[in-house]
């Protein structure tokens, strides 16, 4: 009998063979790391002069250029997360750098030490040179360019840092695990950071520009490394009254205005700044009517009082497009040429800013002019202050924060909650002011805070579904509250008086600002330690008010 059993006996060997090797393969190509090469141009998504930014070793979506060696990042990048002093002029095509002594201009012809120009115009926007950026920055910059990926490492946080060397030859991979690619291999005593640390492994940043991971068992040692910044930041310097700040605003609308300071004066009781409303902006390109008087401020001055001159664009501002006026270079440094000239002639002590409804494009360059202009007054020896809103919503981009590193003061108008044209309710209730207050000091120093309180209030006539109001000073407002025979509730939340007549089809109500309310508004500039009092205006003042609006 043939054995026949024999060729199937050995098909199974074979075949229980080949399964045996296929499935210990299986097992064992689960323990065998990959040597593939990750594909880097992929993985960070560059290619040609494209450059990948890694901020504070985290991957961004924003891209810079790599060009001629020299990397170049987006002006409005940098404005954002390094150093917002970068003003770019698109009218004028010109980059602008305010120090607190001196501003630095540049074109796409300026070049730097090695040849290289400073900053590029491309279609899609400006890029500043990183070695521009770093001269003014407190910023830490590492620039790779290997296998034709770039990448640029920017860090501008400074604190200690734990550092790895090499046990031996180490892949630090994509991800974590051995089967994800090979980013860069170190060697032995090769050192890195330690970004984080997990179980099995680590998070590295290798010195040839990688941030990947390590397996632990590849480590041989840490160590924890202080990091020091060795940038000197610009000082911008301020001057200080020396003593809390009273200023009241003169509103001056005809030169026959100045000769009533003295008289409107007299009544008052610790003021020690005056704020006429002499410079009115009247077009774009810098130019503004002047009713300033040499005689005025002498008066001033021999009465101990300062003259801070106060430039707005209200009075004859119709033809005034914020958003054109500040956006051009050669606009704004004629404008402040004129001012510091006409600071002269008059020997004023100040210039106080009152640019009011600036639209939201406009803002960015409105706050380029106060640096540029705090840096003139700074050469002068001369105070800046800028007028605000209340902060709100609408007005989060005013950069408040900007505006107290620069100027010398920073006054809230903390009035207009309610205005002409808008619903009934009070000028300034105590919520609202108080609110004004702690929003303004998260931004500005308490040193450098005034606050803005009214002399005035509104009588609001509601009629028909439509409300409209005029605005008392003062004693006008007591006088219409005795003619009319109004009876007042005091208002504890809103921290005034409230009263209301009514006739056959109207209403009229008012919500009373005198010495109680006002009382209670210098005792939040008390409270929270703020550098002063401002008041709207000389002439709606009572002569009793005075004893009221005083600072400690």
């Amino acid at each position: 009998m043939k054995r026949t059993w024999i060729p199937v006996v050995v098909v199974i060997v074979l075949l229980v063979l080949i399964l045996g090797g296929v499935l210990g393969w299986r097992v064992l190509e689960q323990y065998i790391p990959t040597r593939e090469q990750a594909d880097m141009a992929e993985v960070l998504k560059v290619s040609g002069e494209e450059t990948a930014i890694f901020f504070n070793n985290e991957l961004v979506e924003t891209r810079a250029i790599t060009r001629n060696g020299q990397m170049y990042l987006p002006v409005e990048w940098v404005d954002e997360y390094l150093n917002e002093k970068f003003y770019w002029d698109n009218v004028e095509k010109m980059l602008v750098y305010t120090l607190p002594d001196t501003i630095v201009y540049a074109d796409k012809r300026t070049t730097g030490s090695g040849g290289q120009p400073l900053l590029l115009v491309e279609d899609d926007g400006v890029y500043l040179s990183v070695g521009l950026v770093a001269n003014y920055t407190d910023v830490r910059a590492e620039a790779f360019s290997d296998g034709g990926v770039n990448r640029l490492y920017l860090d501008n946080i400074w604190r200690d840092q734990t550092v790895g060397y090499a046990g031996g030859s180490a892949a630090v991979r994509l991800l974590g695990g051995i089967k994800s690619p090979v980013m860069t291999t170190l060697r032995k005593n090769d050192r890195f950071q330690v970004l984080e640390s997990m179980d099995d492994w680590s998070k590295v940043r290798t010195e040839n520009g990688y941030i990947g991971y390590l397996q632990n068992n590849r480590i041989a040692r840490t160590a924890v490394e202080p990091q020091t910044s060795t940038f000197e930041e610009p000082e911008y310097t301020s001057m200080s009254l020396g003593e809390p700040v009273c200023l009241v605003w003169h509103q001056i609308l005809q030169e026959s205005d100045n000769s009533q300071m003295e008289s409107l004066l007299a009544r008052t009781k610790g003021v020690n700044v005056i704020a006429p409303t002499w410079f009115m902006l009247t077009d774009n390109k810098g130019n503004y009517f002047s009713y300033a008087d040499r005689e005025y401020v002498d008066k001033a001055h021999a009465m101990g009082l300062q003259v801070w001159a106060v430039l707005d664009n209200i009075n004859k501002g119709e033809n005034v497009n914020s958003a054109v006026l500040f956006s051009q270079t050669s606009v704004r440094k004629e404008l402040i040429s004129r001012l510091m000239a006409d600071v002269a002639v008059y020997g004023l002590d100040g210039i106080n800013l009152d640019i009011e409804s600036i639209s939201q494009e406009a803002r960015p360059h409105y706050v380029q002019f106060i640096r540029e202009l705090s840096v003139e007054c700074r050469k002068q020896g001369i105070f800046l202050s800028v007028d605000n809103y209340v902060p709100s919503a609408y007005t989060s981009d005013y950069n408040r924060a900007e505006q107290g590193r620069v100027a010398d003061y920073v006054i809230i108008m903390g009035y207009d909650e309610h205005y002409a044209g808008g619903e009934a309710g009070s000028v300034a209730s105590l919520p609202y002011v108080e609110q004004g207050i702690q929003n303004t000091l998260r931004e500005v120093p308490a040193e450098k805070v005034i606050n803005g309180i009214p002399f005035y209030t509104r009588v609001w006539t509601i009629q028909d579904d439509k409300t409209t109001s005029s605005a008392l000073g003062l004693e006008s407002a007591a006088s219409w509250v005795a003619e009319n025979q109004v009876e007042l509730y005091w208002q504890e939340e809103l921290g005034q008086y409230y009263g209301e007549k009514r006739e056959d089809n109207s209403i009229r109500v008012i919500w009373l600002e005198d010495e109680r309310s006002l009382e209670l508004k210098m005792k939040l500039i008390d409270q929270y330690h703020l550098a002063g009092v401002a008041c709207w205006k000389l002439g709606l003042d009572s002569e009793s008010i005075w004893d009221v609006v005083k600072l400690n």
